[in-house]
C-alpha cells in the first residue's frame, strides 16, 4: 500500500484553530491505482480547508481487505456519532474503518462480530444506518452501549481518530516535543484555542 505524503505546514496553512505550526504531515491514505481490496472508501477534502491545503490531492481513498464499502461506511458513521467533530473530514473516520478492518483480517471471530454489529446498526435504522438522521443514529448507538461491538469500535476510535496527522493539523496539535527540546523551553500552552491556565496551575518549572 502506497501512502500519500503530505507537505510540511506552511504559513498560509497555519490557521488551524489559531494554533502553532505542525511540523510535518503524512496522510495515511492510499492512491486509487493501488487499491484492490474488498471495499474501497473514497472522498474528497473540502476545498480551502487546512487539510486540502496540506495534501497533494483533494481526493482520498482507503482500502478495506475484509469488509465491504457499505460496511466501512457504516463504521465511519458510527465513529462520527461516538466522537463528532465537524472540522474532521470523512477521511479521518475512514481510518477508523480501515483499522477495524485490519483487526478483522485473518480473524474470523473479529470479522463476524463486526459484521453482526454493522448488520444490527442497519436493521435498527430501517436499512441504512449511515443515511439515518442524526438523532436516530445517536439513539441506536446508545442502545448498543456496553456490547462487545460497541466497546470495540469506541476503543479503536481513540487512536484511529485522534492519533493521526490529519487530526493533529485540524486541532492545531504541534506533535511530539521531546526531539525539539521539550515543552519547558517551547512553552506548555501552544494551543491558542484552549483557555489559559491560572498561575497556580503553572508554577515555575524546576530546572535542577
Amino acid at each position: 500500500m502506497k501512502t500519500i505524503p503530505i507537505q510540511a505546514v506552511t504559513p498560509e496553512f497555519s490557521e488551524c484553530e489559531e494554533s502553532g505550526v505542525v511540523p510535518k504531515q503524512n496522510l495515511p491514505l492510499v492512491r486509487r491505482d493501488f487499491l484492490k481490496g474488498s471495499g474501497i472508501l473514497m472522498g474528497t477534502l473540502a476545498t480551502g480547508s487546512i487539510l486540502a491545503g496540506l495534501a497533494p490531492s483533494p481526493v482520498w481513498a482507503v482500502e478495506l481487505k475484509t469488509l465491504t464499502k457499505a460496511e466501512g461506511q457504516t463504521l465511519m458513521a458510527m465513529g462520527r456519532v461516538l466522537y463528532p467533530h465537524k472540522k474532521l473530514p470523512d477521511a479521518v473516520y475512514a481510518i477508523l474503518a480501515k483499522d477495524l478492518d485490519g483487526s478483522a483480517s485473518g480473524d474470523a471471530g473479529a470479522a463476524s462480530m463486526l459484521r453482526e454489529g454493522i448488520s444490527n446498526l442497519n436493521a435498527l435504522a430501517g436499512g441504512n444506518f449511515a443515511k439515518a438522521k442524526a438523532d436516530k443514529q445517536l439513539a441506536i448507538v446508545k442502545g448498543m452501549e456496553g456490547s462487545g461491538f460497541f466497546n470495540t469500535v469506541r476503543g479503536q476510535c481513540v487512536t484511529s481518530i485522534y492519533n493521526n496527522d490529519m487530526a493533529f493539523a485540524a486541532f492545531g496539535f504541534p506533535g511530539s516535543a521531546w526531539e525539539k527540546g521539550g515543552y519547558i523551553t517551547r512553552g506548555f500552552q501552544d494551543l491558542k484555542w484552549l483557555p489559559a491556565p491560572s498561575k497556580e496551575a503553572s508554577p515555575p518549572a524546576y530546572m535542577g
